[in-house]
């Protein structure tokens, strides 16, 4: 429930904080590191984002470590192209400038869907697209779309068209690997940033902390080095490209 403030409370009355994690992408390493940072901050509920598997060295181990943890979340786009391929051939058609970036995109894909099998598939296809929790709701980019959201240089104004229409005062979302927090005329929009693939120049992992209506980025060390070994042995197609983002924290292209 929700008190006067519009802070989401526990059944004693204490206000809830709710830990969303997001854009894992099969990084086993950074994943490790922000459970550990959760047993720290201890979170009344924890939510993904989604874009659990692809583009990393585990990402079966991810997804059933997500299932077994039994934590709610929505599906991202990653998501989608591994049990929908099309979504990635559709998205991918807007920009035939990009069409090198997208077939690397897919040789991963491909790699990752024979490695996650149907029934893993199954699961992230009735993944939700929207989770609401009190005065919070999360989405993985944008309500209209699993692969568009505003950059984190949006203006006020395209904050609040995309995200106001949810109808919530604090808008979470995730996808484009760079935290931020922003408050816009009558809400918050906060961005979750990436556990795995940071593009803002800082490798640590990131996840979104709410505590009540009161969201902070956490920043997580994990061993990076340990991460681009695992990525460098499992045979994924371009490890050597995912691996020097993971290096940079920074997005580069194939």
């Amino acid at each position: 429930m929700e008190d006067l403030d519009g802070n989401t409370e526990s059944e004693d009355g204490t206000v809830m904080r709710i830990a969303i994690v997001s854009d894992i992408h099969g990084n086993r390493t950074a994943f490790e590191a922000v459970q550990a940072d959760l047993r720290q901050t201890s979170p009344d509920l924890i939510l993904h984002g989604g874009d659990l598997a692809d583009s990393g060295a585990s990402p079966t181990e991810i997804v059933d470590h997500i299932r077994d943890l039994g934590w709610q979340g929505v599906v991202g786009n990653t998501d989608e192209m591994l049990f929908s391929p099309e979504s990635l051939q559709q998205f991918a058609s807007q920009s035939p400038q990009l069409q090198p970036l997208f077939d690397a995109i897919e040789e991963m894909a491909a790699a990752t869907r024979e490695a996650l099998g149907e029934e893993r598939l199954a699961w992230l296809r009735h993944l939700p697209r929207m989770q609401t929790h009190g005065p919070m709701v999360l989405v993985h980019a944008s309500p209209e779309s699993l692969w568009r959201a505003p950059p984190h240089t949006a203006s006020d104004t395209e904050l609040e068209s995309v995200y106001a229409p949810l109808g919530r005062p604090i808008a979470v979302y995730a996808h484009i690997h760079r935290s931020y927090i922003r408050s816009v005329t009558g809400m918050i929009v906060a961005n979750t940033g990436s556990v795995s693939l940071s593009y803002d120049g800082d490798r640590r992992a990131a996840y979104l902390l709410l505590d009540g209506s009161k969201p902070a980025i956490r920043r997580v060390e994990y061993d990076v080095d340990k991460e681009l070994k695992a990525l460098s042995d499992c045979g994924l197609p371009h490890a050597d490209w995912v691996g020097k983002m993971l290096g940079s924290g920074c997005f580069q292209m194939p």
